[in-house]
């Protein structure tokens, strides 16, 4: 295993080092929470398909590909798909309202003053992702070192956290490229054809298994169903995903990188099943299906590539954890603490901002790493935290973008009935239940419509500055410009 430590501490090392270079870059807020908004085709594509393939599309990608077969890759595909609608229905018109949150974009639409309440619901979406990510390390350097859970998730989240917080955006789109370029050849390149060779190829795999291992839609409509309702519209509103795509240079960079990132995905999703159907064939009595890919990896792959596929999942694992970390910091300091605060400092100096969002990326980690410890089933906790999501804000987003009637109480209505109902019906049902994020969205459509309808219609001057942002005709944002000297 010598080879493959050392593989794995020189990617864990250039990701410090890379850190350490973004900080010299991240000189603004700009700079720090969205990279400057400078980021060109191919580094945006790599980073978007970096963050949106976490260590559930690859370690539980293969998990669903050993229990189900080939349908296995509908979680991920639909992943695919969400980040396709938004590359081109909706990513250039986020990409040229210049803000930094989506809360800051329903303030924009409504006129209101929405920020806190999705604020609240968006940080605790951001922060359960990254707590599942940085739980994630521990199945991977229990494999590559045979450390307990607690140490795992401390190294793991440590190294996320330090390099994250020295540069911000600028550091983690620097690792996700290293990163994309591992998983890449790590998943796709060797562990995908090394795993059907194994297993005999395709011939000897329909042999072994069921026939159902091989219907596309075997793992049952109505799971797909859901899974469209959570990932793929999950991926049209999360702070994470949007907090990439303002990241972008040029509508057409928005548009395009993040269509390739989502064609990627696609592939990804394939390449995870057909993973996890070879290790059917190979362990057929697994005690959890989650196993799949450390066990695939550790028995069957030579020396070195076993520590790049093993660097390739850490890769992956990181680059959803530091994303979602940084999503999470950016509401925290932005949409919560600020406002609380009554904070509003349209001249204020760039170097505090970028002081203070620091801040706030360094106190997150510690708490995302203190609640990864303590929690246990992260399934439940990542569940309850795309319901609130899905539930409480995909019809304001999606509304405010699409139905010009729409108004602030109407979306306000729309974030706390769905919030609620999502809450409620997750106590009757149980939290793992399709019903909750059904209903819940259902009641916060039918609140918006009401309430919007009933309510006056949005100020046509709120409405007019909001078609001056959509069209990228609205002066630079006081928070884009460089600070005139003292």
């Amino acid at each position: 295993m010598a080879v493959d430590y050392i593989v794995i501490v020189v990617y864990l090392a250039g990701m410090l080092a890379m850190g350490w270079w973004g900080m010299r870059r991240a000189r603004s807020k700009s700079e720090f929470l969205v990279a400057g908004r400078r980021l060109g085709p191919a580094m945006y594509s790599g980073t978007m398909a970096a963050i949106v393939l976490g260590g559930a599309s690859t370690i539980g990608g293969v998990g669903l590909g050993y229990q189900y077969g080939l349908s296995g890759a509908w979680m991920v595909f639909t992943i695919g798909l969400g980040l396709l609608a938004l590359s081109v229905f909706f990513s250039a018109r986020i990409a040229r309202l210049k803000v930094y949150t989506v809360s800051e974009m329903l303030d924009l639409r409504y006129g209101g003053r929405a920020g806190v309440i999705s604020g609240v619901v968006m940080w605790a979406y951001t922060l359960m992702l990254a707590v599942t990510s940085t739980i994630a390390y521990a199945t991977i350097f229990d494999v590559l070192f045979d450390i307990n859970r607690t140490l795992a998730i401390v190294l793991g989240g440590s190294i996320v956290v330090a390099y994250s917080t020295l540069g911000g955006m600028w550091s983690i789109t620097l690792t996700d490229m290293v990163q994309f370029v591992v998983k890449t050849i790590g998943v796709l390149l060797l562990l995908l054809p090394i795993a059907v060779v194994k297993a005999g190829g395709f011939s000897e795999m329909k042999a072994q298994l069921p026939t159902e291992y091989f219907d596309p839609l075997g793992i049952g409509g109505e799971t797909i169903f859901t899974y469209v309702l959570i990932y793929t519209f999950g991926m049209l509103i999360g702070q994470d995903i949007w907090q990439r795509v303002f990241t972008a240079r040029s509508d057409s960079t928005a548009k395009w990188g993040g269509t390739v990132a989502g064609t990627y995905c696609l592939a990804y999703a394939l390449a995870g099943a057909v993973i996890g159907t070879a290790a059917k064939v190979l362990y057929p009595n697994l005690a959890s299906a989650d196993d799949a890919f450390a066990t695939i990896v550790k028995d069957e792959l030579p020396v070195g590539v076993r520590g790049l596929v093993l660097a390739a999942a850490l890769a992956a694992v990181m680059s959803t954890s530091s994303g979602a970390l940084i999503a999470c910091a950016t509401v925290a300091n932005n949409d919560i603490w600020s406002r609380l605060r009554g904070v509003v400092r349209p001249g204020g100096d760039e170097h505090d901002e970028v002081k203070g969002n620091r801040t706030f990326i360094l106190v997150m980690g510690l708490a995302v790493i203190g609640t990864a410890i303590a929690l246990n089933d992260v399934v439940e906790a990542l569940t309850v935290a795309y319901n609130l999501l899905v539930g409480g804000l995909l019809v304001p987003i999606l509304g405010g973008l699409l139905w010009k009637r729409g108004t602030a109480q109407g979306a306000l209505a729309a974030v706390a009935v769905g919030g609620v109902a999502v809450i409620g019906l997750m106590a009757t049902y149980g939290i793992l239940a399709n019903e909750p994020v059904y209903y819940g969205l259902l009641a916060s459509l039918a609140a918006y419509l009401v309430v919007s309808l009933a309510t006056p219609a949005t100020d046509a001057a709120v409405l007019a500055a909001w078609r001056e942002r959509l069209a990228g005709r609205a002066p630079e944002p006081v928070s884009e410009r460089v600070p005139a000297p003292q």
